[in-house]
């Protein structure tokens, strides 16, 4: 069971940046700075389509509401790309069954992805964009330094993700008043969109 500690940090990481998981991991396992990581992450197809992406998210994440609709998009993504990835290094370490793996990355990826998309749309309720920028910058830095750590020392790594994710829990129950307000606004921009195409749609009378 070596490799859980590995499992749980990635899946962490990958419900808040999955392309920076697979492009850290692939980095890492082509340069030779880890060996638990799988050839199929260390293609070079892969981490190119993965350093595009991260560039994508790097932008978008950063830009109010934009990002809420990424986080969106990624309800999916973040937690299958979770759970192929720790899927995948279960499989090499050979030390915990692949399919346990990947519900346990891809459990986790979710759960962190639901509370960084809470978290987000409760900072869209303030009208500034600074903290969107400030937020998506720690959460980079936090998985890339998360990750790199888990590298070397995983149980550590392991420990400091579950604390992280259960206090993004405790920080998304607190501020559930501000993403309420944040999805009231967001419908009510949807049926102003729709009255207004409803009225545009109408002959002239």
């Amino acid at each position: 069971m070596s490799v859980l500690p590995l499992v749980f940090t990635s899946g962490w990481a990958s419900g808040i940046n999955a392309y920076a998981v697979i492009l850290l991991f692939g980095i890492f396992g082509a340069t030779g700075v880890s060996d638990e990581v799988p050839e199929s992450l260390q293609r070079t197809d892969v981490l190119v389509v993965a350093g595009v992406l991260f560039l994508c998210e790097a932008v978008a994440d950063k830009i109010p509401y934009v990002d809420s609709i990424w986080d969106a998009v990624h309800t999916v993504i973040r937690p299958v790309a979770g759970a192929v990835v720790a899927a995948l290094l279960a499989g090499e370490s050979g030390s915990l069954p692949e399919i346990a793996a990947g519900a346990i990355g891809g459990s986790t990826a979710l759960m962190s992805h639901l509370v960084k998309s809470g978290t987000r749309m409760a900072i869209n309720t303030s009208p500034e964009p600074f903290s969107n920028v400030a937020m998506s910058v720690a959460e980079d830095l936090g998985v890339a330094g998360i990750i790199t750590f888990a590298v070397f020392n995983p149980v550590a790594a392991a420990i400091i993700a579950a604390a992280l994710l259960v206090l993004g829990i405790v920080v998304v129950v607190f501020l559930a008043s501000r993403i309420r307000r944040f999805l009231r606004r967001r419908a009510q921009r949807r049926e102003e969109k729709r009255l207004a195409a409803t009225v545009a749609g109408r002959p002239p009378g």
